[in-house]
């Protein structure tokens, strides 16, 4: 029998379609891989659609620890942001996807692995997969447009949710709203919002949690010690209740066009500001100012799907060595969409240093 093929399985219309796809085109069995990550779907509902798709195993791993602790964390270390100063969580999901997706692909015995991620995604879930295997080769799922894949969808029976006009993203550290039908220059709807509350509907107390950070790394919120997952959690339901942690941008694709993407990341908007500073608390003028540099070189490795490569290996060093003495706690009022550090403690550099 020929070697099977593993996908990357969203749940979605495309990836279900692209199951029994790639089965006919290739002659042999599709595996699916579908990754928990805190996103809002139901995965024991998508495992059984990648099944009803045809799929002869469909793969749920929970990696929310793994993606917090190896993915999550080195970045919001390193202060990287995007050039709107947001979280870049979708991005960061990529790499992980790629790791498991070879992982799974080497269980199985495939050589060939598929997924439907496009434009700068595309590049960011190919790139981490011949960086962690040469060998192995992309089973390509295009080929059919939109109304070719409605209409062998309807032919094999294959039923999905029917899917808004929002492409959306989510995992534990944000989310991710295409809005390709707004009119830009008006206010986005309450209604395109998920974890966080409009102001309007927050809190008319402020609350204060004292976040602690062990070598730029958070470990704890209102001194409990917490799992990496857990904290993001945690503090996401928290910020999220105070409106902190959204973001309005227009964005260009790679043909040029532009559209409104909505991005709600409240735990991470909290966590980058506490950590910056902590930071400037125990580190020199100097060591910040080149670590702004730092920052804006790691952000372009993870847009352009460079997370297993020799740079970032140099960025993460450079990191670890500059974030050695942020370790403390930072106190932050969070109230009507505001996130202010308010308090901290730490090893203050020597003056001069």
């Amino acid at each position: 029998m020929k070697k099977p093929i593993v996908i990357a399985y969203s749940g979605g219309l495309q990836s279900s379609v692209a199951i029994p796809w790639l089965a006919d085109r290739h002659d042999t069995e599709v595996v699916a891989v579908t990754l928990d990550l805190g996103q809002s779907a139901d995965l024991a509902e998508i495992r059984d659609r990648a099944v009803a798709a045809g799929a002869v195993r469909a793969h749920v791993i929970d990696a929310r620890e793994e993606f917090v602790r190896d993915f999550v964390w080195p970045t919001l270390r390193a202060g990287a942001l995007a050039d709107g100063g947001y979280p870049m969580a979708t991005a960061m999901s990529r790499p992980l996807i790629a790791k498991k997706l070879a992982e799974i692909a080497h269980i199985e015995g495939a050589t060939l692995v598929a997924h439907g991620s496009k434009g700068r995604d595309r590049a960011r879930i190919e790139q981490p997969l011949r960086a962690l295997d040469g060998s192995l080769a992309m089973a390509s799922g295009d080929g059919m447009t939109p109304a070719q894949v409605s209409e062998y969808a309807d032919r094999l029976g294959i039923s999905v949710p029917a899917a808004g006009a929002d492409r959306i993203d989510d995992n534990l550290w944000g989310r991710t709203v295409g809005r390709s039908t707004d009119d830009a220059s008006q206010e986005a709807p309450d209604t395109a919002f998920k974890l966080s509350r409009s102001l309007a509907q927050t809190p008319a107390s402020p609350a204060v949690v004292e976040l602690s950070f062990e070598r730029g790394a958070p470990t704890g919120i209102n001194g409990v010690a917490m799992t990496p997952a857990e904290l993001v959690d945690s503090l996401s339901t928290i910020a999220g209740e105070h409106g902190v942690g959204r973001f309005d941008r227009v964005k260009t694709r790679l043909d040029g066009s532009r559209w409104r993407v909505l991005y709600e990341a409240p735990a991470a908007a909290v966590l980058h500001g506490a950590r910056r500073d902590l930071e400037r608390l125990s580190a020199s003028e100097s060591l910040i100012r080149f670590s702004h540099a730092v920052a804006a070189a790691y952000a372009g490795v993870l847009g352009r799907g460079e997370w297993f490569s020799p740079l970032r290996q140099g960025l993460d060093a450079f990191v670890t060595s500059a974030q050695e003495g942020v370790t403390g706690t930072v106190r932050v009022r969070l109230f009507k969409g505001d996130s202010r550090m308010v308090g901290r403690s730490g090893n203050p550099v020597a003056p001069h240093a």
